[in-house]
């Protein structure tokens, strides 16, 4: 029987998979420095980033919360897969096959990557379907709305058949059981046995950022169809509505280069949208946007500052301005510049497409208000601003939301947007928003609920940190500092990122010699216990020996940036650094044996003994300097 996955193919599926390509799929990664990249961290809430990946090591760390491992830990993280099912699904990316081990553990046939295959053979059955003659309800519907053969194909949308269990049959013929389908929410349990969850419907699937299919959005067709008018896949092992985002697997990229966002109302609204070339829609799915569907965009987008854009575009109906009122309530989540998009006569984009054009479309875009403008404008509503009483209560109900603006180069120019909008003098309401704004300030340093202590964090760059940090933690911040232990550490840096390439016999004489750090010689013991530094992985294992509280530090040493222009550079730095290490070792050395020499008579064989080693570290001296 096939058993554990041969270890020689775990390391072979790593060495081929470039980790950035992967951790890049969900997390926006921008240059920071040589060999190193930087984004906002998947594993925790944070304002500007502090995750590092270097992929010529395969390894990721978070200055953060201390996340860190390698692809293989990414994905079991992330997607909450085996060790296995990591790697199959790594091998399935780069086209290597297997090999399994006689009487190790059997490869897992059943969770989570069971359901992905599951709903990806349910998307494929789909597609198949929407041609059928049965479909040309679909299709008509689909045709009505200015979506084509080639529209509808690159979406993915297909039809799921009326009946009790065509999908069940079809996917059971396959190899599913009734159990991974009902997990997967493909099908139902009712009162007549199992039957499928989705009938006489066009369905769209719903991809992850990797494109992998999580569950679908199904539309009402059929006049006898009693449902609702949409309906999503339940909650799952691998489905949670209040993270995905429809076509964001289509969108990331765009998202991620232009760092801006539009959030549509619905699947068709997605579909327009990239057909007239706002390739940045994306849409819930059949849930509020929230703070979860905030974090996954601004990981995406690298949202780290105030110079990307986030569009939302609503009905101008009572329910639209709802919605609109809610994402204002978080838009201070996002760094981005926030803005509201309405389109003339109450149109969606799908509509406004079908009706005006891709051009009107794209124009929609281009007349967005600012969210804050917006949300005055509502607060506004309700308040008779002909009298003084009205204008009075206006000023006091629109002044917080200037006050909140944590851009100061746009709150004055938003109180006078107030002020015009009330009609009541510059300096009054410049007043009444200071008056708000410190208000605010009291209630954020007095809180009626007090919060728990903040956890010690090896953060470099004071980002704010979750409360679950483990407070027994040694960071690179910790470090006494000291031009030793600056020594120290940079050596380590560069012998963890470019040990690979340093010159063999520097690399291993420097990490011979004993630290005078603690935590950094604990990190450089295991360093010195690597046999081959050529090899494939070796600076991750070597930081995973490193004994507690120290394996932070190492991973903060292998991902912190080296200084240097380019990768040349670096690895004579990294030379260099050694070179400096063991010139100080011999000096110390060397200062032991002046002191000893005098301690003894010359001519004894304890004096010839230390003059004759004080010879060789002269010799070893002029060979590390390289004079000889």
């Amino acid at each position: 029987m096939a058993g554990r996955i041969a270890q020689a193919d775990i390391e072979e599926v790593k060495s081929r998979v470039n980790i950035a390509d992967v951790i890049g799929e969900r997390v926006a990664l921008k240059s920071a420095g040589v060999g190193s990249l930087k984004g906002l961290c998947p594993f925790h809430d944070e304002r500007s980033p502090s995750f590092h990946v270097r992929p010529q090591v395969g390894f990721y760390h978070c200055f953060g919360c201390g996340e860190s491992g390698d692809v293989y830990t990414f994905l079991r993280q992330m997607d909450h897969v085996s060790f296995t099912e990591a790697v199959e699904i790594l091998a399935g990316r780069v086209g290597y096959s297997l090999h399994y081990e006689e009487g190790g553990a059997a490869p897992e046939t059943s969770g989570r990557s069971r359901l992905y295959a599951a709903n990806a053979a349910a998307a494929e059955y789909f597609r198949a379907q929407l041609s059928s003659g049965e479909a040309a309800i679909g299709r008509k519907f689909l045709g009505e709305r200015g979506f084509d053969a080639g529209a509808a194909a690159h979406f993915g949308v297909g039809y799921a058949p009326k009946g009790w269990s065509h999908l069940l049959d079809a996917l059971t013929a396959k190899g599913f059981t009734k159990e991974e389908l009902t997990t997967a929410g493909l099908v139902s349990q009712g009162q007549r046995g199992i039957y499928d969850r989705f009938r006489g419907r066009l369905v769209w699937p719903i991809r992850d950022l990797t494109g992998q299919v999580l569950g679908f959005g199904a539309r009402r067709l059929h006049d006898d169809d009693n449902g609702p008018k949409y309906l999503n896949t339940p909650e799952t092992p691998i489905y949670k509505k209040a993270q995905v985002l429809y076509g964001l697997d289509l969108a990331k990229r765009d998202i991620s280069r232009s760092h801006s966002v539009v959030v549509v109302e619905g699947y068709t609204d997605v579909m327009a949208c990239h057909l007239a070339g706002i390739t940045t829609a994306i849409a819930t799915c059949g849930t509020a946007f929230g703070t979860d569907h905030i974090t996954v965009l601004r990981r995406v987008m690298g949202d780290d500052n105030s110079s990307g854009e986030v569009v939302f575009t609503f009905d101008p109906d009572e329910a639209g301005q709802k919605a609109a009122l809610r994402a204002f309530g978080d838009e201070k989540r996002f760094a981005a510049q926030t803005y509201v998009a309405i389109a003339p006569e109450g149109l969606d984009p799908c509509d406004l497409r079908l009706k005006r054009g891709d051009g009107a479309v794209r124009s929609l875009m281009d007349a967005k208000a600012p969210m804050f403008e917006f949300a005055i404008d509502r607060r506004l509503e309700g308040f008779d601003l002909a009298t003084v009483e009205g204008r009075a209560g206006a000023l006091g109900a629109a002044a917080p939301i200037v006050a909140d603006i944590r851009d100061p180069s746009l709150r004055p120019g938003y109180v006078r947007v107030l002020a015009r909008r009330i009609g009541l003098e510059l300096g009054e309401v410049r007043a009444a928003v200071e008056r708000a704004a410190r208000r605010g300030s009291d209630a954020a340093k007095n809180p009626r609920t007090p919060h728990a202590p903040q956890a010690t964090s090896g953060a470099s760059d004071g980002a704010a940190q979750p409360e679950d940090v483990p407070a027994l933690r040694v960071s690179v911040r910790d470090l006494p500092r000291t031009a030793e232990t600056a020594l120290e550490r940079d050596t380590l840096m560069g012998a963890l990122q470019y040990g690979h390439r340093m010159d063999p016999d520097l690399f291993r004489r420097a990490m011979a010699v004993e630290f005078r750090t603690p935590g950094l010689d604990a990190v450089r013991q295991s360093i010195a216990a690597t046999t081959d530094p050529q090899r494939a992985g070796w600076a991750v294992d070597a930081v995973s020996r490193v004994r507690e509280p120290y394996r932070t530090l190492a991973a903060e040493l292998l991902t912190s940036d080296f200084p240097a222009r380019d990768d040349e550079h670096a690895v004579a730095s990294a030379d260099d650094l050694a070179r400096r290490v063991l010139m100080r070792a011999l000096d110390s050395a060397k200062s032991e044996l002046v002191r000893q020499i005098q301690r003894v008579p010359a001519d004894s064989e304890e004096g010839r003994g230390v003059r004759m080693r004080l010879r060789e570290i002269d010799i070893e001296r002029a060979q590390v300097r390289g004079d000889q």
